[in-house]
């Protein structure tokens, strides 16, 4: 890893504090020659209360498992909102990095590979080893971010 690792990380963290969910914050960038591209962080459709408007979570309520049942949910995930803002903008993010605060479940790795995005850093895990399964297959690096001590 090197500075601009670091430095986007440190973003994509910020960009995930922004986040409507009660949950878990996740914040996503996508970076084409050190620039970024586009930012993304869990939260609701546009027009679509948030869990944080609601005062509740479809999620807890539930007790749904983490890594389980994505579609019950309000939020859509950091890296799509990321991936559809490129979509939305016509920015191009083919051979891209996706910096993330978490690991990418399979519906987000599915899509990160179907955009041509061909490195993921990522800090903390998620139960979802699927994902990680077609990452490797489709040849997307994929590498867990570590902060250095100085």
């Amino acid at each position: 890893m090197d500075k601009w690792d670091q430095r986007f990380m440190q973003l994509t963290e910020e960009v995930g504090s922004w986040a409507s969910c009660l949950r878990r914050k996740v914040g996503a960038i996508i970076v084409r020659d050190n620039r970024v591209m586009t930012t993304g962080y869990n939260g609701a459709p546009a027009g679509i209360k948030s869990c944080i408007e609601r005062g509740k979570c479809l999620r807890i309520e539930n007790n749904i498992p983490s890594g389980t049942h994505a579609e019950l949910c309000y939020a859509a995930h950091a890296e799509q909102n990321a991936l559809i803002q490129a979509a939305k903008y016509g920015v191009h993010i083919d051979g891209a990095t996706l910096y993330c605060t978490h690991q990418p479940c399979v519906i987000c790795a599915k899509m990160i590979i179907n955009a041509g995005i061909k490195r993921v850093v990522y800090k903390e895990g998620y139960p979802d080893e699927f994902s990680m399964e077609l990452f490797r297959e489709a040849g997307t690096k994929v590498e867990k971010y570590e902060e250095k001590s100085e």
